[in-house]
């Protein structure tokens, strides 16, 4: 069904121009491409920056920028180069040669524009179609009826003026922290209808069946009849109803009552068609059709937002219109995907910032499910009056029957012109609630607070009242800071506090641009504009993952299974409308893949059938597997859950064999030799199955290896302690069995460090330490050079970093990657990133250009920490990193928040999870070292390896 219901609505528009009788719809015809993709090229000038001042060509719809003209300019350029700085200001000059078919002599024509940036001059056959069009995100139309040429070619001439003549539609577009560009961006195109028709409705459908609709009339001669029918989405017939309308009726609100209808929510998107005909006596006149869903929104003020009668909770996301090649020029395959993006994390809702989007997002946010609020634009300065009062009509007459919108939102940050506040319901028949996006306090309007980037414990003060809380931005995904980083906490704060209403993260993807002016790179204008979830063309970032387990409704906060688990996992149902049988099940006992293994992954899996529980939205109960009676053999369990239209909802994974165990099963190896153990004035130097380690007397540290199968590897200098003093007081060594032990015992943080050597060449190193403070990390490092790296292969969780605010959406497997150099935000867009603190690992083997080694802890909960990275960029990368280059860790720092220059380093503002690291006991643990790859069973009779290497020696 959800198959189904995606090819419909991605073919809404061109059906509802082509599919019934040419006599009784509108007609169109496109003038230029229909996207982004589908383009016409027209004739083009423009008056400064590249090729200037001669006529070429252009693809339309786009941005000019894009096509090699003018010249760019970031929205913030003016506070970034101060009061001396002026904006590029080219005009852009399109001209067009067009036809009209003969068979719409008689009809009315109207030349629409779906969206230009930004003033734009139409003329007609050298007329001017109407007034100069001030507003770069609104659909606007002329009607050129009288204008229009039957008998030969028509010219149209567009001029495009990239800055508005009018100061406030500057203040309120280009004035921003976006990418302001020009161009005719979206489709052009004439519409075709008798003079007799419905130019637009207005639908308010409440979840009771009552069907209301203010159908507005155009040009009727005489007196006659309008038929209503509703159909569901297969066809069926619902309602039909005639109405008596007269020749001077302009509007006519009709109404009717449909019994039971399957309501609109996210969980449930259920929709309906409207078609509206007007009856010429006996025979079918002019017909228009809508889509719209049976849904009642509430803002029950001093309490939350209600549909349907039941209170939600917003899990969304605000989401620029914005592809790097092509800038606000999209399509509706991209339209898709986002929409399909976003309900992968989990969410149920999205803001639409910081302007309206293309029909065909709203069209998907409607059949695909998302709570949706369209904004006006006014990014910080808001439009004049009378401005503003035409671009509310725009928005909201081509926007008004999408079931998904929710709330309007007049503006962004200080751009509310409150006079326009009573405008929306003139259009508007449900009479939708406004909202002002607010970054200041005491600006709640009709209730609802919506202040941006509150902290934790600012948050709670809010939901204290009166207000419902609101975040219209929150949690800003700079590079890799934010998002989800501190969500848990604040998203528990909303799910459990009456006012509690959700937020918007800010934002879904980084707003890069490919630059046609610097051999197509991508631009993200250093730290404007990387804001996003997602890499510029959706690479996924970590918090994409961790959103979508921290906003999972089927909510699992079990994180390790008990000693006495019987199969039974506590489950919280977070949906507002389904209940837990409609979801899916899946559970599995699994063992991974070992360090040797030509791959990664699972080596083998046994199914477990689970019925899906009875359980009511917001309850608690319980999965129950039933687990067989070797459960415990196997290395871990997994559980997945998939919603009602087949797609996942979360993956979790708990470990069955300890670390101990799964350690166990990797050491023995096949060879084995004496140990050797030996001293100079400088090193303890342990021998065994060719492989060497040398031990510094002075600070019990590997200093040195060597092998005599291969080329001796670079990892050395630890373990060192990242944080702490302490001071070598004793060291010895003996003989423990076969093995050889050296052992160094300190006065500080440290305790002891003691490295074993045994028969089969594995090296035990045993150490322990006491911090007793709070620190950001804790730990021990190595150093080995970075640029020798080619991959890992690791059991444990991933396959993304974490951060300590940040631990959800790992999964446990054995994972494997190649080295990349992935930074979110400024590129390369590499992700999983190869660099960073990975959770939980019981298992790593570095495969680098002198061979490969093997590290493994029998204790849990180990973080591994690779090389040199940043989560947010500044004058220096932060959080700041533990010395060397390997490192592992038993505690990890958590991530903040950035904002263009402003780096928000406390991240226990956010909540306790960002709280630094308190340590105050001693911590002991185990890491057995392999350098090298084992011999094999067989002799190699492959090649005789070289005495002299002139590679390497």
């Amino acid at each position: 069904m959800l198959k189904i219901r995606i090819v419909f609505f991605a073919l809404l528009y061109v059906m509802m121009a082509h599919s019934a009788s040419a006599q009784t719809m509108k007609q169109i015809r496109y003038l230029s491409g229909t996207d982004n993709v589908h383009t016409v090229n027209w004739d083009f000038w423009v008056t400064g920056g590249r090729k200037a001042g001669k006529w070429d060509k252009i693809a339309v719809p786009s941005h000019w920028e894009q096509q090699g003209f003018g010249a760019y300019n970031y929205g913030r350029d003016y506070v970034t180069y101060g009061k001396n700085f002026i904006f590029h200001d080219e005009k852009g000059l399109y001209r067009h040669q067009f036809t009209v078919p003969k068979n719409w002599k008689g009809k009315k024509i109207s030349l629409v524009f779906e969206g230009s940036m930004t003033d734009t001059e139409v003329k007609i056959n050298g007329k001017l179609a109407g007034d100069i069009h001030q507003g770069a995100f609104y659909q606007f139309k002329y009607d050129v009826t009288d204008k229009i040429s039957f008998d030969k070619a028509n010219i149209l001439e567009a001029t495009v003026s990239k800055m508005s003549s009018d100061k406030s539609v500057n203040n309120a577009e280009r004035l921003a922290d976006y990418w302001i560009l020009g161009g005719i961006y979206r489709p052009v195109y004439l519409e075709a209808t008798p003079q007799e028709h419905i130019s637009w409705t207005a639908i308010d459908a409440k979840a009771d069946g009552t069907f209301r609709s203010n159908v507005h009339l155009e040009s009727l001669s005489k007196a006659t009849n309008l038929q209503v029918e509703i159909k569901d989405l297969k066809g069926n017939v619902i309602a039909n109803q005639k109405f008596p309308i007269m020749a001077k009726d302009s509007v006519k609100l009709i109404e009717m009552k449909v019994e039971k209808p399957l309501l609109w929510t996210a969980e449930t998107p259920n929709l309906y068609q409207v078609t509206y005909t007007l009856w010429d006596g006996k025979n079918k006149g002019y017909q228009s059709q809508d889509r719209f869903g049976f849904r009642t929104i509430e803002v029950r003020e001093g309490d939350g937002i209600y549909v349907n009668g039941v209170k939600v909770k917003m899990k969304g996301v605000n989401r620029h219109v914005w592809w790097p090649e092509t800038g606000r020029s999209v399509n509706a395959q991209l339209d898709l995907n986002d929409v399909k993006l976003i309900k992968e994390m989990n969410m149920n809702a999205v803001r639409c910032s910081h302007y309206p989007p293309d029909r065909s997002f709203l069209a998907y946010c409607d059949s695909l499910g998302l709570y949706v609020l369209d904004e006006l634009a006014g990014w910080q300065k808001a439009y004049s009056t009378v401005v503003g009062k035409k671009l509310v009509r725009e928005m909201v007459i081509r926007d008004a029957n999408h079931p998904s919108i929710i709330l309007w939102s007049n503006g962004n940050e200080g751009g509310h012109n409150k006079e326009l506040v009573d405008e929306y319901k003139k259009y508007d028949l449900s009479a939708r609630t406004v909202i002002h996006a607010h970054h200041r306090p005491g600006n709640a309007i009709n209730g609802i607070d919506c202040n941006h980037y509150e902290d934790f414990y600012s948050t709670k003060k809010i939901l204290e009242g009166p207000n419902i809380y609101m975040p219209t931005e929150f949690l800003h995904a700079q590079d890799d800071g934010g998002a989800a980083a501190g969500l848990a906490d604040i998203w528990e704060l909303h799910w459990n506090a009456k006012l509690g209403a959700g937020g918007f993260i800010w934002d879904f993807a980084d707003e890069g641009i490919v630059r046609t002016d610097f051999n197509n790179v991508i631009d993200v204008n250093r730290v404007n504009a990387p804001d996003g979830i997602l890499g510029p063309h959706r690479e996924k970032e970590g918090s994409f993952y961790a959103i979508r387990e921290i906003y999972s409704p089927v909510h699992i906060t079990m994180k390790k299974l008990p000693a006495d688990f019987n199969g039974t996992i506590p489950v919280e149902n977070r949906y507002h409308f389904t209940d837990l049988k409609d979801c899916r099940f899946e559970g599995k006992l699994i063992t991974y893949k070992q360090p040797y293994s030509e791959e990664a992954g699972v080596d083998s899996v046994l199914n477990l059938k689970i019925n899906s529980p009875v359980l009511a939205p917001t309850q608690k109960g319980n999965v129950q597997l039933n687990l067989p009676s070797d459960w415990k053999q196997y290395d871990a369990l997994i559980l997945m859950a998939t919603d009602s239209h087949g797609e996942e909802i979360y993956t979790w994974t708990w470990r069955i064999k300890s670390n101990q165990a799964l350690t166990a099963e990797i050491l023995p190896l096949k060879s084995s030799t004496d140990v050797e153990a030996k001293e100079d004035s400088v090193n303890y130097i342990l021998k065994a199955n060719g492989i060497t380690a040398f031990i510094s007397k002075k600070t019990g540290l590997l200093v040195d290896l060597a092998n005599d199968y291969s080329m001796k590897l670079a990892f050395n200098n630890g373990p060192v302690l990242i944080d702490g003093q302490s001071e070598l007081k004793s060291a010895k060594r003996w003989q423990d069995g076969k093995n050889e032990v050296v052992e160094f015992m300190f006065d500080g943080n440290l305790s002891f460090i003691r490295w074993t050597m045994r028969p089969d060449g594995w090296l035990k190193l045993d150490y322990a330490y006491n911090m007793k403070k709070t620190v950001p990390y804790a730990g021990v490092s190595f150093n080995f050079p970075e640029n020798y790296i080619i991959g890992a292969k690791w059991l444990g969780n991933g396959p993304y970093r974490v951060w300590k605010n940040r631990m959800q959406g790992v999964t446990l497997n054995t994972w494997e990657k190649m080295y990349n150099d992935g930074k979110a935000g400024i590129g390369p867009w590499a992700f999983p990133e190869f660099k960073g603190y990975f959770s939980d690992v019981s298992w790593v083997q570095f495969n680098t250009v002198q061979g490969k080694f093997l590290v493994a802890t029998d204790q849990e909960d180990l973080f591994v920490r690779l090389f040199e990275f940043y989560g947010i960029s500044g004058p220096k990368g932060y959080p700041l990193l533990p010395s060397g280059d390997i490192s592992f860790l038993d505690a990890i720092p958590p991530i903040g928040t950035k904002l263009a220059l402003g780096i928000n380093g406390n991240a226990a503002v956010n909540g306790p999870a960002g709280e630094l690291n308190q340590m105050d006991k001693r911590i002991n643990r185990t890491l057995y070292f392999y350098f090298g790859t084992p011999k094999g069973e067989k002799e190699n009779t492959q090649f005789v390896m070289p005495k002299v290497n002139v590679l390497t020696d």
